[in-house]
């Protein structure tokens, strides 16, 4: 095998093997053109995968792994192409002997889409799927997921490059379908058709290193290994290496239903991790952060292992409904739930003046409760060109059931209200605000805007603690909000071995003042919850 370039780049150039799909080609263009970048001339030389040529089977009943590269590797090693293009994610975790990933990509948005066929939208439910949907989606990763959260939908078998399965959905076969974003967006298309609705990567969990290219050689191009060095994300390479690393030691190919996510905030790596048996399965998740790469994917398959331990019981501060995520993803490891509200709520107002809907731009809620209340009070007035912000995945859910979709969703913004604060008065500033509330609110998104904007204070609540409030001696005590910290130690204290789990940073403060070590979640709704218990050391 040679271990230079070609001797004359300019005349030969460098062969690209690729699959022949649209996308395939607008990556391998894409390739083409940053190899011009660094001066090397390439050709594109088109070669048919078996995941290509076979359309009438699922992938988990295809044979073996690598289905969409195995004959692109082939040729590598036959010499008849220099580099081969992938969609990481399509990539087998273990190389064929002679190949190596010389490089990866910029990572594309790694979210999530559901299109919707307008008619088959109903906002009132969770993905905005009309009740008892066909979702058409080939990914076992994403159908259970989905069935997690929706287990009214049903999930149906899709094949096809990107233009063949939105065709399907706009010949009305599925009333959604399921795409990466990152091909859309490469793609450029226009599906303003459709009702889009977008799922965060931390929310639905995507494939392991979705949304970043490979560019593989052979091991003994040495030299064009390193002149690919040039245009190799090293940082994205480290991210994805993690994520890879997690599908690895489960042994799994792309067609496990594993979802692996790793990003950087700041130095420190966040990874969420979500695995079931199969597509029928409801999925365990996991969320973590470290300050090292080193020996983090051997901890998050360790956490899977069939084997380990988990709590026996759980006292949570709220009355959990026979569907919630959360009970379902505790019952699957018959973990007991203790759920009672130590806070009883009530209105503060009655009837609401009419005038001071007027003009109003935004309404921000910072609580399920406040959207409760809110909407009791008949807003009948509110124009339609008023958007919504919630401070997170819990609120959005609530205002849902009322017909209403979140324009701002804060969650996106990490767990530290300051932070979501500040990314909302980006989008707010200048414009007038209404801000229903409990009574004694902390006011924290509020004091983030400028002096150009115009709040309205609108408290539509009030709390009050429950007396003689009974102890629990559950193995994790969860505590929703300040209210309720506040109710259970008035008269209780806490047990040796109880662990503790709060929603949102001003209930963990709570346990602050008192010294009191306590996990919160990243995301303040129930699948947050259901990842740090997941997350919990026995």
């Amino acid at each position: 095998m040679p271990d230079h370039l070609p001797e004359d780049n300019k005349k030969s150039g460098i062969i690209i093997g690729t699959r022949g799909s649209e996308l395939a080609l607008w990556q391998a263009n894409y390739v083409k053109d940053l190899l011009a970048g660094i001066g090397l001339n390439s050709e594109l030389k088109i070669i048919k995968t078996q995941g290509d040529k076979i359309l009438n089977l699922s992938f988990d009943k295809l044979e073996g792994k690598g289905f969409f590269t195995k004959e692109l590797e082939e040729e590598l090693l036959s010499g008849s192409i220099d580099l081969a293009v992938h969609s990481h994610k399509d990539l087998p975790t273990n190389h064929p002997e002679g190949l190596i990933i010389a490089a990866v990509s910029d990572r594309e948005d790694p979210a999530e889409l559901l299109l919707i066929l307008k008619d088959c939208v109903d906002v009132q439910q969770k993905l905005s799927v009309k009740f008892g949907g066909m979702v058409g989606t080939s990914s076992n990763r994403r159908k259970a997921q989905l069935l997690a959260v929706r287990p009214d939908l049903e999930i149906e078998e899709l094949r096809g490059n990107v233009i063949t399965r939105i065709q399907k959905l706009r010949d009305e076969k599925y009333d959604a379908i399921m795409l990466a974003k990152a091909g859309v967006l490469r793609l450029g298309l226009d599906l303003s058709e459709f009702y889009i609705e977008e799922l965060e990567p931390n929310e639905l969990i995507p494939a392991p290193a979705q949304g970043v290219l490979a560019y593989q050689i052979r091991e003994s191009d040495t030299a064009l290994f390193q002149k690919l060095q040039e245009i190799n994300n090293h940082d994205i390479a480290e991210q994805i290496g993690i994520e890879r690393k997690v599908l690895n030691l489960f042994e799994g190919g792309c067609q496990m239903p594993l979802g692996c996510y790793c990003r950087k905030d700041g130095s420190t790596f966040q990874i969420w991790t979500s695995k079931a048996a199969d597509g029928n399965d409801f999925p365990d998740r996991l969320f973590t952060q470290t300050e090292t790469a080193e020996g983090i994917a051997e901890m998050i398959v360790a956490k899977f292992a069939p084997d380990r331990k988990f709590p026996k019981n759980i006292f949570i501060t709220r009355e959990l409904s026979e569907s919630s995520y959360l009970r379902n993803a505790l019952g699957k490891h018959q973990i007991e739930i203790e759920g009672r509200s130590l806070i009883r709520t009530f209105p503060s107002i009655n009837k609401l003046d009419p005038f001071i809907l007027r003009n109003i731009d935004w309404v921000f809620f910072s609580s399920k409760n406040a959207i409760e209340y809110f909407f009791k009070l008949d807003p009948q007035l509110l124009s339609k060109k008023v958007k919504f912000g919630v401070l997170g995945r819990a609120s959005e859910d609530a205002l849902r059931l009322h017909g209403k979709k979140a324009d701002f969703n804060g969650e996106e913004e990490g767990i530290d209200t300051s932070d979501i604060a500040k990314e909302f008065a980006k989008l707010a500033n200048g414009t007038i605000i209404l801000f229903p509330s409990a009574k004694g609110s902390l006011k924290t998104i509020q004091k983030e805007l400028s002096a150009e904007t115009k709040i309205i204070e609108l408290t539509v609540y009030e709390t009050v603690s429950e007396e003689n409030v009974q102890q629990s001696f559950a193995e994790v005590l969860i505590f929703t909000s300040p209210s309720n910290v506040d109710s259970y130690f008035a008269e209780n204290l806490l047990e040796p071995d109880q662990k503790v789990i709060c929603i949102g940073k001003t209930t963990g403060q709570k346990f602050d003042e008192m010294g009191v070590k306590y996990t919160l979640p990243f995301s303040p709704d129930e699948m947050g919850l259901a990842e740090a218990i997941f997350a919990l050391d026995q």
